[in-house]
Parts: C-alpha cells; structure tokens; sequence
C-alpha cells in the first residue's frame, strides 16, 4: 500500500481492545462512573455528558475472554524504583497514535490522521475533548509546544527531537484550525507516527494553560521570579522543564490525557493514582473509561518483587518477575486468588553476546571486527543446553533476528552459524591465525597474551550469568576463555562507550516482530547504545561531531539501507531492505543470539477481566501492558467483595 494513500480516520483497532475513531458509530449515552458522582453532585465536577468528547473513542470488544465491564477497585502493582512511575504513562497508553494489538498504527488521541505520501501529516482532535483538569485539549497545545518549548533554546538547547528532522531540517507546522495542526517535510518522515506510538512517546503537544505560568513569554517576570525561587530552580526554563514532564509522571499538578492521575508527589514508597474525569475512551454501553477507580504502586527492593507478587501483594505484575520465577510463583495461586499467565516476549534473543567492535586494545579490536572470529564464538556455543538448563526447554534457539510471527522472519536468518560445532569453530580460529596455545590450552594472541575474554554484565539478575556460565565450557574447549564481570548499569554502559569492555552481555533486537513499515534503526550503526558499535553509532546519532566513522564495509552498507529505507514510499521497497539488513547481519553476527521467545510471568488476580491469557510483553513497540488498554481491565462484579487490599497494604 502507498503511503500516499494511508488515511487514519475512522478505523477500529483490531482486538479485544480497540478504540474507533468515533466517526462512524453514535456514542450511547455515557454513564457517570459512581466514584465521582458525589463530586457531581457537589458541582467540584460537571456532569459526564460535558466532560466527554463530542466523539469518544469507543472500545469495541472482540476476543472470545473479553468484555465490557464493570467499575470499582484498585489495581495493585510493585515497582522497585520511585521513578517507575513512569510506567503508568507506559501502561495508560493513551497517545495521538496507538498500536493495536496485532501491530496496526491506528488514531487514539487524535480522532482522524491523514498521511500524504509519507511526508504530510494532519491531525484532527476531538470535538470537546478536555485535559484532566477540564481545560480545552486544543491545537494551542502543539502551538505552545513547538514555538515556545521545542523551539526555545532556553527550554530545547539541542532544538526539536530527533524524530521530528529529516536531514536535518525539522518540519513545516501549521494550525488550520483549533482541531486541526498539520507537519510537513521536503521528504518522507517514516519515524513519526511510530514515535508518537511508542511506550515513551513522542510529545508534539503539552498544557499550555498550565504551563504558561512558568514560561517568561507569557508569565508575570515578579510572579514567575518568585515561582523559581520558591521551587529552588536556577532559572525560570529550569523550573519550566522540571513541571513540563508528561512521561516522568512526577508532577500531580501536570494536567494529563491519561486514563488515572498521579496523587503523589515523589520521594514516596506509595504512589496514588485515580481515574481521570474528563478520560476520552468509553464503552460500547456508555461507562466511561478506565473501569479501575484506583491503581496503587509500592515500591519494594527489587529482590523481593517475586515474593510479594507470590504472597498476593499485587493484583497485577508483570515487571520485576523473570521466568526463573515461574514455579515459585504457581504455588500461590490457589491460597492468594491470582493466575500465572505465560506471554511471549519478543526479544530477538533473551540474551545476546556483543564483540566491542569498538573496543580500545587495538588486538582485540582486529579480532572482533573479524567476521570468522565472530562465527567461531557462535558456533562454539551449545544453544541446546543452555535451552534445556535455563529455559526447560521452552526458548527457540537461533540468532539474533526477526522471530517467527513476523512476516520478515526467514529461518535461515535465525539458523546462520548457531549451530553448535565446535571443529568448525575451530578450524575458523586456525584461519584468523591463533594458532598457537599456551599449556593450558588457552590460543594466544598475535602478541603472545592468552585470549581470555571478559564479558561484562549489569549484574541485575542471575540469568545472564547462568548462560554465560554454560558457555565457559565449550568456549574452552575452542581455545577461548570466558571471564565474567558483573557491574552497576550505568558503569557497565560507560565502559563500553569509551571501549574498557571486550565483549557483553544483554538482550538482543529490542523488537522481534518487525513489519516493514518498522524502522530498521537496530540493524545499522545509529545509536551509541548499540553495544556492538557505540562509537560508530555515536558518530551517526552526531552528524559525525563525536565518534568514529564506521570502515566494516558491511556495517557501512547497513547504514546505506537504513537511509534508503527511510526514503522508500512502498511497503515493498522497504521489505526489501529489511531482508537485505537481515541477511548481512545473520552472516556477520555483530551480535550472538542464543534463546528467544522465553516465557514472562504476568501474575493477575483471578478477579480481573480482561487480561489476556495470551499475550506479547515488549516495549517497544507494545508498552508492555499498553496495546491491552489496561483502561478495559475489570473485577467481575460477583466477585468483587472477595477482592481484598493488597495484603499488607493499608488503605
């Protein structure tokens, strides 16, 4: 399909969990959800019938465990760091464009989209749709935020995101209308929907009735001086950005479009969240959206999640859990009144090994950006092993590549050089030159030192290590020798970037069921946060002011395709690419998949209607728990008096 003829109107998701646009059903006549009708009554709120859109979102339900549902209760979750309250915003899904469940981009926020041969895109809002604070969601909002934030180098040093430049040059904005805000470029911008989709979106719009008050254009200069200083920021765009944070969630007072609003304000160990009034998704009989009065966050040790997800303190959890986790977690199902669900995870590999290419030791250096050195060390892995051990069995063994679900998805992608053999290994070693081994067995670099490779982790679970535990003994059987190196996060990032670290370990392609309407960004040198080549990609991300320029010829024909495909228009053109980016890497391995498709634990109470038994978890894209619309998620009414508090959890 052209993308000249893409038009985003009147389309419903697909799913149990999809919103149309509007347009083409009539709304039934909306019902006060009763956690709010005292408030109503009070005349603190007005009625539903002018809190909604002219046009809600209306949530069809399809799937054969789904259905509308009932109000009432509280969600209970465990995060393990106060700033995951993000995750709320992660969860709460509610952006411009969305995704469906099936990996559709459909409008949500925005009523209708219309796309003009990739390059034009025109918004259309909902008539009547209001902020959580009851203020007029509005084209004002993108104006504010492209003149007077994105554009303000007090507020935007660096200027408008990367997402919404092509080439370099940002976009041509237009207001038409008070619904209607229109984004052009000269050529095809085939990462801005999906970045409006994302698990932490893309904002082209902010409250500008509430943001103003900090902002020096339109603020009184006494009010706003003594603003800053009450708040103890350096400067008024210091004090700006601080309350400016729609994704960090921190800010009770930021008017949102999501479905519950944050009551408390951070540092907490419990974090409050309560629907939103003026929510813009309803049911096909009218309850407005989220049928959840209340989500409650504890925050605990993340070591201790799985034990409180066990002893029934969570209605709802997902994060913190492993698939380790899993038979611990069965035991409690009957005595704390929740069910393990299995979703698949969409990781190209669950864990993947990255030769620095990068790396300072220039000996090294040589040996990784050697593709038969690369092929050695996959072949000389035992994926059979590590799934039986690890896994009982139930990962699919393979690279690092696109998984089987998706239509790019070529067995012979996912088979290149992981076979276990170890002769062949072998014999790949022998012809890089390493030749000669000491009397341990060990080869020994071109300058006489023993070729003992130390793979650096977060040190965040166990599970890495167990897998590169199962790998020391046939890497030594091949002359290689496998050290570990645990380390904080940030440490472990950092050393890579300035090339301290030989090799590590993490999670392979972020997302494992590409379409070719997807970015293939992963495939090529772009990021600094690609652990094969940080610096490489440092050099891309810098338009070549920091970095190294790649000179793999394979990894410069990667970044070659990653541009053609940004300027394709047909779907087939960029499949094309897709498979010609696949195939490099699969026969390069710049990175060395082991596992995927590894089971994640999603623990829900029994009482809750709505989640899927089976379902994808992955980030990006899906939110995790996002493209489900946790918003639909209910307690059947007949067993809603047996739904206790989170145990423990005082209300």
């Amino acid at each position: 399909m052209r993308l000249a003829r893409i038009v985003l109107g009147v389309i419903a998701l697909a799913g149990p969990y999809a919103c149309g646009a509007g347009a083409a059903v009539a709304a039934p006549k909306p019902i006060e959800p009763p956690s709010l009708e005292a408030r109503v009554e009070k005349g603190e709120l007005p009625p539903i019938t002018q809190r909604l859109p002219e046009t809600p979102s209306i949530v069809d339900f399809r799937a054969p465990d789904s259905s509308p549902g009932q109000y009432g209760g509280d969600l209970d979750m465990l995060m393990s760091r106060v700033k995951d309250v993000r995750m709320m915003v992660v969860y709460g899904y509610a952006r411009l464009i969305a995704w469906t469940p099936d990996f559709r981009l459909v409008p949500d926020i925005a009523e209708k989209v219309q796309v003009k041969d990739g390059r034009q895109f025109t918004f259309v809002l909902r008539e009547g749709h209001r902020w959580s604070d009851g203020e007029p969601f509005t084209a004002e909002d993108f104006r504010y935020w492209w003149e007077d934030v994105a554009n303000n180098r007090e507020l935007s040093p660096m200027g408008p995101p990367a997402e919404l430049l092509v080439h370099g040059k940002p976009p041509k904005f237009e207001v038409i209308d008070d619904r209607t805000v229109r984004y052009s470029w000269d050529e095809p911008n085939p990462d801005f929907l999906p970045a409006l989709a994302g698990a932490a979106p893309l904002y082209i719009y902010s409250p500008a009735h509430y943001l103003k008050r900090f902002h020096e254009k339109y603020a009184d200069p006494t009010l706003l001086a003594e603003r800053v200083a009450r708040a103890g920021q350096r400067n008024w765009a210091a004090l700006h950005n601080r309350r400016d944070s729609q994704y960090r969630n921190d800010n009770p007072a930021l008017p949102t479009l999501e479905p519950w609003i944050v009551q408390t304000r951070p540092p907490s160990q419990r974090f409050v969240f309560v629907r939103n009034p003026y929510y813009y998704r309803i049911d096909r009989n009218g309850r407005q959206l989220p049928y959840i009065d209340r989500v409650i966050v504890d925050i605990a040790d993340p070591k201790i999640v799985p034990a409180k997800t066990a002893a029934g303190e969570a209605t709802l959890q997902a994060r913190g859990l492993h698939f380790n986790d899993y038979t611990f977690l069965k035991r409690g199902e009957k005595m704390h009144h929740y069910r393990v669900l299995l979703w698949r995870t969409t990781k190209g590999s669950q864990v993947a090994i990255y030769p620095n290419l990068n790396v300072a030791d220039p000996v090294w250096q040589r040996l990784f950006r050697d593709v038969r050195f690369r092929r050695a060390l996959s072949l000389a892995i035992n994926r059979h092993e590590i799934n039986q051990v690890v896994y009982f069995g139930l990962g699919v063994e393979g690279g690092n590549t696109a998984l089987s679900g998706s239509p790019l998805y070529r067995p012979e992608y996912q088979k290149a050089w992981a076979t276990f053999d170890l002769a062949k290994a072998s014999a790949l070693l022998d012809q890089v030159g390493l030749t000669r081994r000491d009397d341990r067995g060990i080869r020994l670099l071109p300058d006489g030192r023993p070729a003992e490779v130390i793979v650096e982790t977060s040190g965040e679970d166990t599970e890495q290590s167990d897998v590169l535990e199962l790998m020391y003994d046939s890497w030594l059987a091949i002359g290689i020798k496998l050290h570990i190196r645990p380390s904080q996060r940030e440490l472990f990032r950092n050393r890579i970037f300035s090339g301290e670290t030989m090799m590590s370990v993490w999670n392979g392609l972020e997302n494992g069921l590409p379409t070719a309407a997807m970015s293939p960004a992963e495939l090529a040198p772009t990021s600094q946060q690609q652990l094969q080549w940080p610096k490489w990609g440092q050099f891309f991300e810098t338009d070549g002011r920091v970095g190294e320029g790649p000179d793999d010829p394979q990894a410069v024909e990667l970044l070659n395709l990653y541009r053609r495909w940004r300027a394709a228009t047909t779907d087939a053109a960029r499949a094309a690419i897709w498979h010609r980016m696949l195939q490099i890497q699969a026969d390069q391995v710049y990175s060395i998949g082991i596992v995927s498709s590894i089971p994640q634990p999603v623990v829900a109470s029994t009482h809750l209607r709505n989640v899927p038994s089976t379902g994808v978890y992955n980030w990006e894209p899906g939110a995790f728990f996002g493209i489900y619309r946790p918003d639909t998620f209910w307690y059947d009414a007949s067993a809603q008096a047996k739904v206790p508090p989170a145990a423990g959890a005082a209300r």
